[in-house]
């Protein structure tokens, strides 16, 4: 995975799954597997599964070119509650985008750091065929 800034503020991390190294074969299976990890944990609550692309196509929005699908899988980690402050950052959510060869998976950088090593181990043990 590496790190970046997007829009020079948003702490971000990204993957990218080549297909041939990942049992998964679209979109919803990169989900699937993401949600097993999900339900597995403990202090991991799952929330929902968002549909980005399909939304965007049926406001007129634009997608951009290699595209062909992207969903955001929503949950919470929620193990402390210590101000109202951080219910700026919660929940959390990785966005998977199916770039055609590959799979792109990101998310934004969680406060937590033992959030953000687990959000990390998930994203790269999709990679099971490398």
């Amino acid at each position: 995975m590496k790190q970046s800034l997007l829009m020079e503020k948003y702490p971000v991390f990204d993957l990218t799954l080549p297909k041939a190294e990942t049992s998964c074969a679209d979109v919803d299976a990169v989900i699937s597997a993401l949600k097993a990890k999900i339900d597995a944990h403990p202090k991991v609550a799952y929330i929902a599964t968002f549909n980005h692309y399909a939304h965007t196509q049926s406001i007129g929005g634009t997608v951009a070119e290699g595209i062909r699908d992207a969903k955001n899988i929503v949950f919470c980690f929620g193990i402390a509650l210590p101000n109202p402050h951080v219910l700026a950052v919660r929940p959390r959510a990785i966005g998977v985008a199916d770039m055609g060869d590959a799979f792109h998976l990101t998310f934004l950088e969680p406060p937590m750091e033992v959030a953000t090593k687990e959000m990390e181990a998930w994203c790269k043990a999709l990679a099971d065929k490398a």
